[in-house]
């Protein structure tokens, strides 16, 4: 079966706010995603990449765009199940608002009961985008072979979601995984399970750099805005 490059969008707008995207309009990538998107053709050099897929956001769009232009043909599609987990009443808020919340230590500690407002819940959100990816390896593999490889562009809790579902994790234990802006992480299928091959690789160590307000043990929703 085919090997899956998951790719997290570049930093956004709403990652240096501080915000809960979501599926707010108009967030697109800040100057650092603009340049974490122009590297990422140089990056994937000399990988036979055989699709793209995307989450229909902009700032996933935004990411793929430079890898396109430098490959001329490579066949473009977008699937709204890989795009961001539908957070409802919380898009659009800061995230340092949202730790108050009650909700926030259950989507914390007991994610896979979390449902939020107005939204949908964590469980659902896992479930689409499995299904999409298995669909999605039907198809390649279909049209391309069992050794293609190709790529899809969506969000760190999107990501992570998928990580925990290749490795047989409970979805309750996501949120120990971490996905940067435009890592790139990388399942190779087969027909009896998954193999986890890469795991939010950035090629930049400055995140783990030691800062001056270290980080606490709650995982950032919606995935965190990486590297400062």
């Amino acid at each position: 079966m085919p090997t899956l490059i998951l790719v997290r969008h570049g930093r956004s707008t709403a990652n240096t706010a501080g915000l809960l995207a979501g599926w707010t309009p108009g967030v697109t990538l800040d100057e650092r995603g603009t340049t974490q998107a122009a590297a990422l053709p140089g990056r994937l050099d000399g990988l036979p990449l055989a699709e793209v897929v995307t989450s229909p956001l902009e700032r996933c769009q935004e990411t793929v765009r430079p890898l396109l232009d430098s490959r001329p043909g490579l066949p473009l599609h977008t699937d709204e199940r890989i795009g961001e987990c539908h957070y409802g009443d919380w898009s659009g808020r800061k995230l340092a608002e949202l730790k108050d919340e009650p909700l926030m230590e259950v989507v914390q500690a007991h994610p896979s009961t979390a449902a939020f407002p107005g939204g949908e819940s964590m469980r659902a959100m896992q479930t689409r985008a499995a299904e999409a990816v298995r669909e999605w390896n039907a198809r390649v593999e279909r049209d391309h072979g069992p050794d293609a490889v190709y790529l899809m562009c969506s969000h760190g809790d999107i990501i992570k979601s998928l990580v925990a579902d290749a490795l047989g994790l409970h979805l309750d234990l996501f949120q120990r995984i971490s996905v940067e802006p435009c890592s790139v992480t990388v399942i190779r299928y087969t027909r009896l399970r998954p193999f986890l091959v890469r795991l939010g690789d950035t090629g930049d160590f400055t995140s783990l750099v030691p800062r001056a307000e270290p980080p606490g043990s709650d995982a950032t929703v919606g995935g965190g805005a990486g590297a400062p």
